[in-house]
C-alpha cells in the first residue's frame, strides 16, 4: 500500500490544473474554426492545422529518445495508419458540425462519445460492461434523442455532422486504446500526425482560397492553439492520473458552448441544455465505474 506524498499531490494538482488550461483553449479553438470554416471552407482551414501539427509532432519525435524512427516503430502500422485517417476525417466532420449546427448543439451531441466508447468496448477491446455503465449508456443516447428529436432538428445537416463525428472520434478512441496495448503514446501520436497530414492535404488542396490578412492571423492563432494544447495535453498525462483527468475534459463543451453564446451569439434552447445535462451525467458516472474497475483490476493484481 502506497502513501501519496505531498510532491505527488503537487504533480496531481498541476496536472489537473494544465489540463483545464488545455480545455479552455481547445474550447477557444473550436471557435476560430468555426470562423474561419464558416468563411473558407472547412477542408483547407483542417489542411493548413493539419501542417503545423504535423511539424509538431516531427519537433516532438526529433527531441525524445531515439528520435523519429523511434516514434515512428510500431507493432500494429494497419491499426494506426486507420487512426490518423479516421481523426483527419473527423475533425473535417466536426467542424462543418460547428459551422452548420453551431458550439452549443454540436458539443452537446459531441459529449456523448465516452458513452460510445464504452458501448464499443465489450466487442473490440473485449472489456467488460457492466449493467450499471449499460444503463448509463442508454440513458446517455436518450439525451442525444432529447437534443435532437423535440426540435426536429434530426433532419438538419448540422445535427447530423455532429452524430457522424461523435461516431467517428469514439471509434477513434477505441482503436487508440488497442494500439496502446502494443505501442507507446509516443508512437501513437506520431502516427496521428503522420497518416493524418496526407488525408487532410489531400482534401483540402482542391479548396484552396485567398484567406485576408487579418483571417491569417486567426489562422496562425488556431495553429498555435493546436500545438499549445496538445502539448498541454501530454504534460497533463504525466503528471496526473487519467481517471483524475478525463471528468475534466467535460469542461470543453461547456467553454465551447460559451464561446457559441458570446461570441456567435447562438440560443441554448430547453431541449439541448436538457439533453446535454443527461449525456454529461451519463458519462461522468461512465467514467467513474471505468476508473473504479480498473482500481479493483489493480489492487486484486
Amino acid at each position: 500500500m502506497s502513501v501519496a506524498t505531498g510532491t505527488d499531490n503537487s504533480s496531481a494538482r498541476g496536472g489537473m490544473g494544465l489540463m483545464i488550461v488545455a480545455m479552455a483553449i481547445f474550447a477557444a479553438q473550436d471557435g476560430i474554426s468555426r470562423h474561419l470554416g464558416g468563411a473558407y471552407g472547412v477542408p483547407m482551414v483542417v489542411m493548413i492545422r493539419y501542417w503545423f501539427f504535423a511539424a509538431f509532432i516531427l519537433w516532438m519525435a526529433a527531441r525524445s529518445g531515439g528520435g523519429v524512427r523511434a516514434a515512428a516503430a510500431t507493432r500494429a502500422p494497419r491499426l494506426q495508419i486507420l487512426r490518423g485517417v479516421l481523426l483527419a476525417v473527423e475533425i473535417n466532420v466536426m467542424v462543418l458540425a460547428f459551422v452548420n449546427a453551431g458550439l452549443v448543439e454540436s458539443h452537446s451531441i459531441f459529449a456523448g462519445y465516452p458513452l460510445l466508447v464504452a458501448a464499443l468496448a465489450g466487442p473490440v477491446l473485449g472489456e467488460r460492461v457492466g449493467w450499471r455503465r449499460w444503463t448509463a449508456i442508454l440513458a446517455g443516447f436518450a439525451g442525444v434523442l432529447v437534443i435532437l428529436v423535440p426540435g426536429l432538428s434530426v433532419f438538419s445537416i448540422g445535427s447530423t455532422y455532429a452524430v457522424i463525428s461523435t461516431a467517428m472520434f469514439a471509434i477513434y478512441a477505441v482503436l487508440t486504446r488497442r494500439v496502446a496495448r502494443v505501442d507507446s503514446a509516443a508512437t501513437s501520436f506520431f502516427w496521428t500526425g503522420a497518416a493524418g497530414l496526407p488525408v487532410a492535404t489531400g482534401i483540402g488542396i482542391w479548396f484552396w482560397v485567398p484567406m485576408t490578412a487579418g483571417d491569417w492571423g486567426w489562422m496562425g492563432v488556431l495553429c498555435v492553439t493546436a500545438v499549445a494544447g496538445h502539448y498541454l495535453l501530454i504534460r497533463c498525462y504525466q503528471l496526473a492520473e487519467a481517471s483524475a483527468l478525463q471528468p475534466l475534459a467535460y469542461l470543453q463543451p461547456m467553454l465551447a458552448a460559451l464561446v457559441g453564446v458570446f461570441v456567435f451569439s447562438e440560443a441554448v434552447h430547453a431541449n439541448v441544455a436538457l439533453g446535454a445535462a443527461i449525456v454529461v451525467a451519463a458519462g461522468m458516472f461512465t467514467l467513474w465505474r471505468e476508473a473504479r474497475n480498473r482500481a479493483r483490476q489493480g489492487v486484486s493484481r
